[in-house]
């Protein structure tokens, strides 16, 4: 389904963005160029994922053709006022469980579209609550599956998303990575 009339290009490696991209009914292309995710202090929770989205699209502008439309995001997730990023190892994926075992936080995911003519942004803010997860369930979710590429140490769509997330508040495609409804509309809109 092409709901712009123009070519879409995924600026991002992300597996999940593409499989969602895919079942939304999308054609698209892949093309990432690798970016710096360091952002300024000063900015809130929701602005960071939308800054992160749009210096993604940066070093693309000059590639577009006018017949284009760039999507590229950022998804964060955080405690309270802490922004948990991705973890190093599997001490720092086990701190992150910790911390979020028992809790509310928040998944923030920045969008930006990108075109020859112009740029919009948005974002998507899920809440998701985690039981008390306790340790076995944290070595075993870090042994058997994959949380260093993903923000927050977990994926909702795997084994600890099904044993330990008893809510959530937004959308779970947003938690995935890409908040797809929203994406629609704002793509259907371009």
């Amino acid at each position: 389904m092409n709901v712009t009339g123009k070519k879409i290009i995924l600026g991002s490696k992300s597996p999940r963005r593409q499989q969602l991209l895919k079942e939304m009914g999308l054609s698209f292309t892949v093309d990432s160029i690798n970016t710096d995710e360091t952002y300024p202090s000063d900015l809130t929770n929701t602005q960071i994922p939308v800054y992160l989205a749009i210096k993604k699209a940066k070093p693309f502008v000059t590639k577009l053709e006018r017949d284009e439309i760039l999507i590229t995001a950022d998804t964060i997730v955080c405690i309270e006022d802490e922004v948990l990023g991705k973890p190093k190892d599997k001490n720092e994926a086990a701190e992150i469980l910790l911390k979020l075992s028992g809790k509310e936080h928040q998944v923030i995911t920045g969008v930006c579209l990108q075109s020859t003519e112009k740029q919009v942004s948005f974002y998507a803010i899920t809440k998701v609550y985690f039981k008390e997860l306790n340790l076995d369930e944290i070595n075993y979710y870090i042994n058997h599956y994959q949380p260093y590429d993903k923000a927050g140490a977990y994926g909702i769509q795997e084994w600890i998303g099904f044993i330990g997330i008893h809510r959530i508040d937004g959308s779970f495609y947003n938690v995935m990575g890409l908040p797809v409804q929203k994406l629609y509309e704002e793509l259907s809109r371009f």
